[in-house]
């Protein structure tokens, strides 16, 4: 085995039970050897250098491309238990060179003018939609659900994030939305149907608008929801409300103040938005090289430092911010685990290579919350101080009002200000 790979791994794995078989068959072993057994298998002696110099891009490109072969286990039990014991014993300066490159050199891989935004968008959204039914619920909620415990269904946590959003925005009948990044177009039929608001979604996808039109026309809400191909810098408002959701990931750090002087500029003086989006509880950072080479083009993953101060400069109030520590990990294993069992279904729409590439994006994403220090924000903003009640129980009163809105098909009474 390449020995600068074997000093790193002796380095970080202390504990578990992990081995590397060699393309010429020998076998390295790390840990402890307790617990479940994970064994990998190297096709050549490239990659062995390539993993100790640059790991962050080679195990899911080695996975990928079949050069990485896990004998027992699947690559989540590897990453999990590399990653794990990095907690503790973080590697050498000396392979994490690469990294300090790339952070040096984010803002050019973060730039996303409208155009560059659109293709960014394409490459991952813009793909055979139905994968995406392989995996997710049957809203296509993408982004993190909101889980009572571990064993809520994906489904019910998927319906919880949207009324918990919902709440906070505290709506009335009748108030105009814009949901900046409207996927395919659950989170807006939702508002309409279950709080009786207009709602306007923009996206950058083909694909998701089709779907998102095509729900709202069975849903018989076409008059109130209204989705169109259209950037957010080029959104004209007013508007009472403004929520975003999982779309901040693929702004970039060179648009933040952009962005959120857009935000204020959206918003009626007494509007309040609602931004949902994957955070680091750590310094900035850069975007996982796999991740922005294969799955999010453009896109980055901020530390809240990075983006409270775009807010205060663009005159917009903070009102609430909530952290949702490991919502999206058990999101994602839910999404993880339904992948795999469709995993044939998904090659035969696309092929195997695909499969290892997005199980690889799913496990690493993953194990990202769970031992990397991922979580996902929910901060709330307002123009006007007094636009929203003293205390955060509107939050609860609201969310139990469009419960039983759900339950009995029927808008939620108009929640009210204290002293209405």
């Amino acid at each position: 085995m390449f020995k600068p790979l074997e000093i790193l791994l002796r380095r970080i794995v202390d504990h578990g039970n992990l081995s590397l078989i060699t393309h010429t068959g020998t076998t390295f072993r790390f840990g402890n050897g307790e617990g479940p057994a994970v064994v990998a298998r190297l096709a050549d002696r490239k990659l062995e250098r390539q993993l100790a110099l640059d790991p962050h891009l080679a195990v899911g490109e080695a996975y990928m491309d079949g050069r990485l072969i896990m004998e027992q286990g699947r690559i989540y039990d590897l990453l999990a238990l590399v990653l794990e014991n990095a907690m503790a014993h973080p590697p050498p300066r000396w392979a994490q060179s690469l990294d300090v490159a790339r952070f040096l050199t984010r803002r050019l891989a973060q730039f996303n003018p409208a155009g560059r935004s659109r293709r960014n968008v394409a490459h991952h959204y813009d793909i055979d939609g139905s994968i995406y039914d392989l995996f997710l619920d049957a809203d296509r909620q993408y982004s993190c659900a909101y889980f009572d415990d571990a064993d809520t269904p994906l489904e019910a946590a998927q319906k919880a994030k949207k009324r918990h959003l919902a709440a906070k925005l505290a709506l009335s009948e009748g108030q105009h939305v814009l949901d900046i990044g409207s996927g395919w177009g659950g989170l807006g039929i939702y508002l309409a149907e279950t709080a009786g608001c207009i709602v306007d979604g923009v996206t950058l996808s083909v694909e998701q608008l089709k779907i998102s039109e095509a729900r709202a026309r069975r849903a018989g809400l076409a008059n109130a929801v209204h989705f169109r191909l259209q950037d957010y810098r080029e959104v004209v408002g007013p508007y009472d409300r403004v929520v975003s959701v999982g779309m901040f990931e693929h702004v970039g750090v060179n648009h933040y103040g952009t962005y959120f002087r857009k935000v204020r500029e959206l918003l009626k003086d007494d509007g309040v938005a609602v931004i949902h989006f994957i955070g680091r509880s750590e310094p900035p950072a850069i975007t996982n090289p796999f991740i922005a080479k294969y799955i999010f083009p453009g896109g980055y993953i901020p530390a809240l430092s990075e983006v409270m101060g775009a807010i205060e400069r663009s005159g917009l109030i903070t009102t609430d911010v909530e952290i949702l520590r490991l919502h999206y990990a058990e999101t994602l294993r839910a999404w993880r685990k339904r992948f795999i069992a469709n995993w044939d279904e998904a090659a035969r729409i696309r092929d195997e290579r695909f499969c290892r590439m997005w199980e690889f994006y799913l496990a690493g994403s993953e194990t990202a919350f769970r031992y990397q220090n991922l979580v996902v924000f929910q901060i709330q903003a307002t123009r006007r101080i007094d636009a929203l009640p003293l205390t955060r129980d509107y939050i609860v009163r609201n969310e139990a009002a469009l419960q039983r809105a759900e339950r009995e098909g029927i808008k939620a009474p108009a929640p009210r200000l204290a002293g209405e």
